[in-house]
């Protein structure tokens, strides 16, 4: 069958690029070898935000036992486990709604391409069908990363996957690496009893983060009992009777810590194999991200490339942005491109984190003269009602031209306003259009406000 544009892969880049294709009148099928939705839905951004959910109600009911007259809690981990997937399934009807209402093939099955704008697809290594189009769009995502040295058998070294769908709740965990993925599972297992320590190769927590938010996390951990090891490496796993007993090098001695289990969180690899790529000649780099110019467009004409199989941040809004702009463009509507440096990107463990745009090392090292403002939330009338008073906003500046370069959150809520900062640095905003314009009392928006005005040496509340 001929379509104008088939889609490898329905997350949030592929659902949202046909949805977006055929709104301009477009014949598309879409291509999945699973579910609807991809990773992001069914085993990444909406299952494990349920089960941290859950963990904050957990956590809020713990705090306030006396309040209520609460004299025990008691978990059932497996209920929590499938209100998870219960909220999968709802999503997932949602998306299949969308796709009928739009007029989408959608086709299950592996799907392998051929030259000439080909595509094949096979369904338990047999192929059952074959179809042509105009143009191919590649969105098939990522997967786990693998550590070569230790192999997951999602038994004992497991995956973000196996990790959403344990049967019951581990004693002892270790997790390998604190970027978005082990944070959040770190909090939500040790918010269930899981007795949590962390792993990170580098020398702060959250790598790439501002410094003061990286500190700032470890240190909130550290103090709720989750222990943690940075400038570490695993060297060694035995197996025990019990689990496993995992041989660490850190930065001053070698320690051995048993656990029943290990996550592997050390990020994701683009999940390209095995579709035909080298076929076509499409063109990859070192690090196996599919190489595209600006319109996502690969080395071979007609061929294209979003979300996390190109090197772009590895998120489901960016891949669901570069799917509108890649469709659009191929209708030669010539969309505006993306900032790159005004994404956000947020963590939903507790404290949450939110960021956009440079940290104040990046800054500097780019040259920039910066002025700097901090805003705790225990001077927030909105965070102390609601009891939850811990982190700060950080705004950073340019001196120069007043333009805001980054801002870097944690606290209670913070993946909620983030989105002002967003908007204003779209705008161009300066720090007096923010100063002068009236945020709620009270609201955990005017940290925000509060901390532009300390950049600028007019805070009132500080």
């Amino acid at each position: 069958m001929y379509f104008d544009v088939i889609i490898l892969g329905s997350g949030p880049g592929g659902y949202v690029a046909s949805i977006r294709a055929s709104q301009l009148g477009m014949k598309v099928a879409l291509i999945e070898k699973e579910s609807l939705g991809g990773v992001c839905l069914n085993w990444g951004c909406i299952p494990t935000k349920s089960l941290l959910n859950s963990a904050k109600i957990l956590q809020n009911i713990k705090k306030n036992e006396d309040l209520f007259g609460i004299d025990k809690v008691k978990i059932d981990f497996l209920k929590i486990i499938q209100k998870s997937r219960n909220v999968v399934s709802k999503m997932k009807k949602g998306i299949s709604f969308l796709m009928k209402k739009n007029g989408i093939n959608v086709i299950y099955g592996n799907a392998k391409l051929k030259n000439g704008k080909k595509v094949e697809i096979f369904r338990n290594g047999k192929k059952i069908e074959e179809h042509n189009a105009s143009h191919i769009i590649i969105a098939t995502g990522a997967k786990s990363k693998i550590e070569k040295k230790f192999q997951q058998d999602e038994k004992r070294i497991i995956g973000y996957k196996k990790a959403l769908s344990l049967t019951s709740l581990p004693r002892k965990m270790i997790i390998i690496g604190s970027g978005s993925i082990g944070l959040e599972f770190a909090y939500f297992y040790h918010s269930m009893g899981t007795d949590v320590t962390i792993i990170e190769l580098c020398p702060q927590f959250l790598p790439n983060a501002d410094e003061e938010i990286s500190s700032h996390i470890k240190y909130s951990f550290n103090k709720r009992g989750i222990k943690s090891y940075v400038s570490s490496t695993i060297k060694k796993i035995d197996y025990s009777e019990k689990g496993v007993i995992a041989h660490i090098q850190t930065l001053n001695e070698e320690i051995s810590l048993e656990a029943d289990i290990i996550l592997s969180a050390i990020g994701i690899t683009p999940n390209i194999r095995l579709i035909g790529l080298e076929k076509i000649g499409i063109q990859t780099n070192d690090k196996e991200f599919i190489v595209v110019d600006e319109n996502y467009r690969t080395n071979v004409d007609e061929y294209y490339a979003i979300g996390d199989v190109i090197e772009s941040p590895s998120l489901a809004h960016v891949a669901s942005h570069e799917a509108i702009l890649c469709i659009e463009n191929i209708k030669g509507l010539n969309p505006t491109r993306i900032d790159y440096n005004n994404i956000p990107k947020c963590i939903y463990c507790f404290p949450e984190i939110a960021s956009v745009g440079y940290t104040e090392k990046e800054a500097k090292k780019k040259g920039y003269q910066i002025k700097v403002g901090k805003f705790p939330f225990t001077a927030l009338g909105k965070s102390i009602s609601d009891d939850n008073p811990e982190g700060f906003v950080k705004v950073i500046f340019d001196s120069k031209y007043d333009e805001w370069l980054g801002c870097h959150m944690i606290g209670n809520n913070v993946t909620d306003i983030i989105s002002e900062v967003v908007v204003s640095r779209r705008l161009e905003a300066t720090h007096c259009e923010i100063i002068k314009s009236i945020h709620p009392h009270p609201s955990l928006s005017e940290s925000i406000f509060e901390s532009v005005a300390h950049a600028y040496g007019k805070a009132i509340h500080l």
